[in-house]
């Protein structure tokens, strides 16, 4: 027996709000660890301005580590280190943390990938003229690869919607959890239908989102 629309959609509702709640909580707290990560990655490189190469490797060896990891064996794989984070294994926050790990480290992937694109002749240049290394991060790198950025959190951002319905797979809660528990388990092909057509929505906002930022920041 399918499930009575006009009592169900306060709970497409509920779980809509969630998914954008676990992806936006995720890219806030991923885009901090991982663009700190990526700079730090960027300037540690050899022959860069604050070369090291002891960090450098050992930075590439967690990214190399956790990057090819799939979501869902990740997911489950940091389970007793959720728990003892969050407090819970259940949960919109409770997803967010796993989530956080593994958008972090692919973030960090994506700006140093951008930052090795700039010229490097500027950074001489602003070497030349005495700025110091934060100067030269915050003033130069920074701003000269805004855009590709933009585009590559708007990447990472789709990439969470994903995340999120995997999460909800397993007690994440959002439109995944409701995809399974309404949908897959009780055979209901309209549950279904309605919460791919609306994460397909939710990619479409976050991909045109990100395309007009971009644009708006390389037009400068």
């Amino acid at each position: 027996m399918g499930v009575e629309w006009s009592t169900f959609w306060p709970r497409i509702v509920e779980a809509t709000g969630e998914t954008i709640m676990m992806v936006i909580l995720t890219l806030i707290f991923s885009s901090i660890f991982g663009i700190l990560m990526g700079l730090l990655f960027f300037v540690t490189r050899e022959g860069n301005i604050l070369e090291n190469k002891l960090i450098f490797n050992i930075l590439n060896l967690f990214v190399n580590i956790v990057r090819p990891i799939p979501f869902i064996i990740l997911l489950v794989a940091i389970t007793p280190m959720t728990r003892e984070v969050v407090g819970t294994t259940i949960g919109t926050m409770a997803a967010v943390f796993p989530m956080t790990i593994a958008a972090s480290f692919a973030i960090a992937r994506i700006v140093e990938n951008n930052l090795v694109s700039v010229e490097p002749g500027i950074i001489e240049a602003a070497q030349a003229m005495g700025a110091r290394p934060v100067q030269i991060i915050f003033g130069v790198l920074i701003p000269e690869a805004l855009g590709p950025l933009i585009m590559g959190l708007t990447f990472i951002t789709v990439g969470l919607i994903d995340f999120s319905a995997m999460a909800g797979t397993v007690g994440g809660g959002g439109l995944g959890d409701l995809a399974m528990s309404y949908g897959y388990q009780r055979f209901d092909t309209s549950v279904m239908v309605v919460t791919v057509v609306i994460l397909i929505l939710l990619v479409q906002v976050a991909q045109f989102t990100g395309n007009f930022l971009s644009k708006a920041v390389l037009r400068r």
